[in-house]
């Protein structure tokens, strides 16, 4: 395996790669802030704001697979990534002209689509490009955590010193940027036989991966990462009901966020260690024991080490599971593979967002035992995998 050249002229592909991450998920955290009042001041009713969120996941839910297969046969992945990102950028400059439910609905699909399209390919491309080149992937994407963080915290800012006005600016703005942030991106293939050597248990089709040890880890713990969407849409509520104010939730919440990416900036240094699986697994059964104490309700004392615990219940699951991938699969598949994990993923989201939301009306933060259950159960699909399949060994990387 090579490694990075050191004497490169001008930016480093990794360099060049972080600088997107780091703006790809800003707009997201405008949208995080003051989405929801943006649509209600539309004059759209609760009802009408959730199907114009919920349609492009279910969308992408079919298209996530398709998409990667054509980034795959793509002469780069690249490609597939400027593509999205223009589209979405141009698409968001139409909300100036949509008004009422179905115009804004039409624009927010057509914009969100190529959005949630992007996720995947750079996940895989970036991915597969800092195995050839010997580099680590992790702190390139902790960057994407970084910038989504600067952007939930400056947003707040901007919108008080502006108004709500500045809301839609802003979004186009960052929409617009991260499409010119995309024509810097490097070619993430490399020239011909460089890439990573394919075992001969390594997948070239999809569908040979498909055998249980290879799917049951990766349902497993997309039903830890549904529990962690549950986190994000409604602890600020129940912190609220527990009598926790505005200016404490905040830093709460930051808390994760800043666990998270120091995670991903430190995983290439111990996670050699581990078999990815072994990583995994472990992210599950952190995320029960997280979740169960969120139920008792603890108090500031224990929240803090518990939001910390984000560290272990997602990022560790995810680069675990974004190196399970490289290590059964070939490049030939890379984007189609992590497009179906995204379908897992947001398949577990809508189950654990429904499920949680009503089970939250009657039983309050104790709902969250059930989110426990739900990574409990997932933690076992993780354990059977390991059964069915032991780890091999991958140089550079996590083991399978």
């Amino acid at each position: 395996m090579s490694s990075p050249v050191a004497d490169e002229r001008g930016p480093s592909p990794e360099f060049r790669a972080t600088v997107y991450y780091f703006i790809l998920f800003m707009a997201g955290a405008v949208i995080s802030v003051h989405g929801g009042i943006w649509f209600k001041d539309q004059g759209l009713t609760e009802g009408e704001i959730g199907i114009i969120n919920a349609l492009p996941v279910l969308i992408m839910l079919v298209l996530n697979i398709g998409i990667g297969r054509i980034a795959d046969r793509a002469s780069d992945w690249r490609q597939v990534i400027v593509l999205g990102s223009v589209v979405a950028g141009i698409a968001s400059a139409a909300l100036y002209f949509a008004h009422g439910f179905w115009g804004i609905l039409i624009v927010w699909t057509l914009l969100s689509l190529p959005a949630a399209a992007i996720g995947p390919v750079i996940d895989a491309a970036t991915m597969r490009m800092t195995r050839r080149r010997g580099s680590h992937f992790g702190p390139i994407r902790a960057w994407g955590t970084l910038g989504y963080m600067v952007m939930l915290i400056g947003t707040g800012f901007i919108i008080s010193w502006f108004g709500g006005g500045i809301f839609l600016p802003l979004f186009v703005g960052l929409s617009l940027l991260r499409a010119l942030a995309a024509f810097g991106l490097p070619r993430f293939r490399g020239p011909e036989g460089s890439e990573v050597p394919a075992g001969a248990d390594t997948a070239r089709r999809l569908r040979d991966a498909m055998k249980p040890f290879f799917v049951l880890p990766l349902v497993g713990w997309s039903m830890v990462f549904g529990t962690h969407i549950v986190l994000n849409a409604f602890q600020g509520l129940l912190w609220q009901q527990q009598g926790f104010s505005a200016d404490l939730i905040g830093p709460l919440l930051a808390v994760g966020a800043i666990s998270e990416a120091a995670l991903m900036f430190a995983f290439g240094r111990f996670a050699k260690r581990f078999s990815a699986r072994t990583l995994i697994l472990v992210s599950a059964l952190a995320a029960v024991f997280r979740w169960t104490c969120m139920a008792l309700q603890p108090g500031l004392e224990w929240l803090i080490p518990l939001q910390a615990l984000n560290a272990v219940t997602f990022a560790l699951g995810f680069l675990g599971c974004m190196h399970f991938i490289a290590n059964w699969t070939s490049d030939e598949i890379a984007a189609e593979a992590q497009g179906f994990f995204q379908v897992l993923q947001q398949a577990m989201t809508v189950i654990a967002l429904v499920g949680f939301g009503w089970l939250m009306g009657f039983m309050g933060a104790q709902a969250y035992f059930v989110a426990a259950a739900f990574a409990g159960l997932g933690a076992v699909l993780i354990w059977m995998s390991l059964g069915l399949h032991g780890p091999k060994r991958v140089e550079e990387a996590p083991l399978a």
